[in-house]
């Protein structure tokens, strides 16, 4: 049996629809407790396709990812844990809402994620 989760949680949205990705990510900031990281047009580390991160902890993940399930207006969300592992973050550890996205998983450490690589407070 393994141990309880208690690390942070990161959410990575892939963004096929700017005006509703926009709205997600308003609604996401205004209503639970995630940092919201900058939209991005360009490919970013193994995302290929235009994205935000929204980092939550492990205790608000039965509420914002419940909500994301019925409310992501047609995006591809990957959810994943932020351990010390970003290659198997991307992709063992990785749960899709949606369609899932081919990653560019050579781009990644096998390391934690420095705090650059993370949305700002």
């Amino acid at each position: 049996m393994h141990p309880p989760c208690t690390a942070i949680t990161r959410t990575s949205i892939t963004i096929r629809y700017a005006t509703a990705a926009t709205q997600l990510r308003e609604t996401l900031a205004a209503n639970f407790p995630v940092k919201v990281g900058r939209l991005s047009d360009d490919p970013i580390g193994p995302h290929p396709v235009s994205q935000f991160a929204a980092i939550f902890e492990a205790d608000a993940f039965q509420a914002v990812v419940p909500w994301l399930m019925l409310n992501r207006q047609g995006l591809d969300i990957l959810i994943h844990p932020l351990t010390d592992d970003m290659v198997d973050d991307h992709s063992i550890y990785a749960l899709w809402l949606g369609s899932p996205i081919e990653l560019k998983l050579n781009t990644m450490q096998r390391r934690g994620y420095s705090a650059a690589l993370l949305p700002a407070a």
